[in-house]
């Protein structure tokens, strides 16, 4: 199919699905057609950027083998998210923790097993939530198509469509993804990025997958939402780089604000310390909201997706090192200037950011496999 043909083709098919979501919390956001028409051309050229797996994906991918996938998909998320809050950071966080270890092929899911080195037990991804989501959207397409959508694609479809709910924008993912037979638990200690990189690190990481300055600084903006518990930054409150002081960059009424949530684990010495945890983490560390561990809400004062989150590296507030670090290089900083003042750059940005990320290095046919259940091989 060519791509003009493809794109009209997805179109026309939105038209059918652009009705705001009457569950949403965020309703200001919808499935509307307005957010959609400013990417088409850069849709177009993102497509002509793919690489040799993921141009053989295309849109309606399952629309003979499964045509309600997408739908099935869809209302799943809306359902989940009535009733659990966690659902759209557990699920961005899944699909970024995915698709940046050897790709978008769901080997984040599987559990450990005979040749199965799992990833869910490699120190980043410790405090991974959301597998059980991905189990029971995959258990509907299975009721309805037994064996036919993977679970590479489940997870990618469920991302795009809870970004939407939490009030991000809404943008077009290809389907015909496969899934992985095998697990790199190694890549994934290794390779994830840590929340207390200095900015070279994650740059040079997020480099190594074909993002740029512009392209990081916008999936950042994932971190305006969910709960990030204080083992993920408390070392910025009491030790930052093993000096027994705070982070001097850190805003001091957000030091304050944070002491009195985290208490303080570094000091042997101190009143009521506890050991650190000893773990190895990644920058997205945003998840559920449970109040089993203390920690922060991100999108504390109800702003739209991605506002809060750069006005407040602008205001020396970012709650993770990593975070306060894009302020760190003139090139990333202008970044971040330019979505707190424009939040429509920053949706279409973030958007096309993740259709690249959705599309790392995929496995289409014959590679690869469709799990009828996602944490074990089929």
């Amino acid at each position: 199919m060519s791509l003009r043909k493809d794109v009209n083709k997805f179109r026309q098919r939105h038209k059918l699905l652009t009705r705001p979501s009457s569950t949403s919390r965020h309703n200001s956001s919808g499935f509307g057609p307005v957010r959609f028409i400013p990417l088409m051309l850069s849709v177009k050229n993102q497509m002509l950027e793919t690489d040799n797996a993921s141009h053989l994906l295309r849109y309606d991918f399952y629309g003979e083998s499964c045509p309600n996938a997408e739908r099935i998909v869809r209302a799943a998320v809306e359902d989940l998210y009535q009733v659990r809050s966690d659902v759209a950071p557990a699920l961005l966080r899944l699909i970024f923790h995915d698709c940046f270890i050897q790709g978008c092929d769901a080997s984040v899911l599987l559990d450990p097993a005979d040749g199965i080195d799992s990833e869910k037990e490699s120190p980043p991804n410790e405090t991974l939530r959301g597998f059980d989501l991905i189990d029971i959207i995959k258990s509907k397409l299975e009721e309805e198509c037994p064996g036919v959508v993977s679970c590479a694609d489940v997870l990618v479809l469920a991302a795009r469509d809870s970004v939407v709910l939490a009030g991000g924008p809404f943008y077009p993912v290809y389907t015909g993804r496969r899934d992985s037979t095998v697990a790199f638990s190694n890549h994934a200690t290794d390779e994830l990025p840590s929340p207390r990189d200095h900015l070279s690190l994650l740059l040079a990481a997020f480099a190594s997958r074909g993002f740029d300055e512009r392209e990081t600084v916008s999936l950042f903006g994932a971190h305006s939402i969910g709960v990030i518990h204080c083992k993920f930054f408390e070392n910025r409150l009491y030790d930052f780089d093993g000096s027994h002081e705070p982070d001097p960059s850190m805003d001091l009424g957000l030091l304050h604000l944070l002491r009195t949530k985290c208490k303080n684990c570094h000091s042997e010495s101190s009143p009521g310390s506890q050991p650190c945890p000893n773990s190895s983490l990644s920058p997205t560390t945003v998840h559920n909201s449970s109040t089993e561990e203390p920690g922060m809400l991100m999108n504390y004062d109800g702003s739209a997706f991605g506002t809060q989150y750069y006005h407040s590296l602008l205001q020396g507030k970012g709650i993770l090192h990593t975070d306060q670090q894009l302020m760190a290089a003139e090139e990333t900083a202008n970044w971040v200037r330019a979505y707190a003042a424009d939040i429509s750059l920053f949706r279409h940005d973030f958007a096309l950011a993740m259709m690249k990320l959705s599309d790392l290095q995929v496995l289409t046919a014959p590679m690869g496999q469709i799990r009828l259940n996602c944490s074990k091989v089929a």
